[in-house]
């Protein structure tokens, strides 16, 4: 393990970190389809078999310490360093959508689409959802004030019920900096219909006590 402040890019992955991304999308596929299933008792007897000895594989191997960068983009040192274990755009966590951050100048763009795991009101997002998603984004986003933090509060506004299993763009922004306080905004739409908006405040953190934070949990 390294400080994360010399973290400049994510390389591609390879190796154990590809086979790890590999088995969470295949288990992304799985949490999905036993939402609308009518596979026999004993096809899934069998495979609730399978996985239970996979279970106790994994937990044999299991070391006490974090894996691969951070679980959210608002308390990385950068928007490039590895996001694996994000619960919204981890490729690494299988609980997550997952969806697809990228910079845009100053702004932080998304895309991506929820699957019936996440369903609240009939063939919608669950609003809970929705809200971990923009807090992930304005998260994003708020770094590229310089100026790593934590959310200090976030108000989301829900115009209209968010569609599963259709592309979404986000999109979210700094609006101001006043001292640690820094003021960001974004929004969730399906093609033209605004879904959600999002007015977050972020609070910056020495970077140092962060990374003790990051170190200690894997402890």
């Amino acid at each position: 393990m390294f400080h994360p402040s010399s973290w400049t890019e994510a390389p591609p992955p390879t190796g154990q970190r590809l086979a790890l991304h590999r088995l969470s999308a295949s288990l992304r596929k799985i949490t999905e389809a036993l939402m609308d299933m009518d596979a026999s008792e004993a096809d899934l007897l069998a495979a609730a078999g399978a996985m239970d000895a996979f279970a106790e594989r994994l937990e044999a191997t299991r070391t006490g310490r974090h894996q691969w960068g951070f679980a959210e983009s608002s308390t990385a040192p950068s928007t490039r360093v590895m996001l694996d274990r994000s619960p919204i755009i981890g490729l690494g966590n299988p609980l997550a959508p997952p969806l697809s951050f990228r910079v845009e100048g100053d702004r932080v763009k998304g895309s991506g689409s929820f699957g019936l795991q996440y369903e609240g009101p009939p063939n919608s997002v669950h609003g809970g959802f929705v809200a971990a998603a923009l807090d992930e984004l304005l998260g994003m986003a708020q770094t590229l004030s310089g100026n790593p933090g934590m959310t200090g509060t976030l108000t989301i506004k829900y115009r209209k019920p968010t569609p599963l299993h259709r592309e979404l763009d986000l999109n979210a922004w700094v609006v101001r900096v006043e001292g640690r306080k820094i003021f960001t905004a974004g929004t969730i739409y399906d093609g033209e219909t605004l879904c959600a908006e999002a007015e977050g405040v972020f609070i910056s953190v020495d970077f140092d006590r962060m990374w003790a934070m990051q170190a200690g949990g894997g402890e």
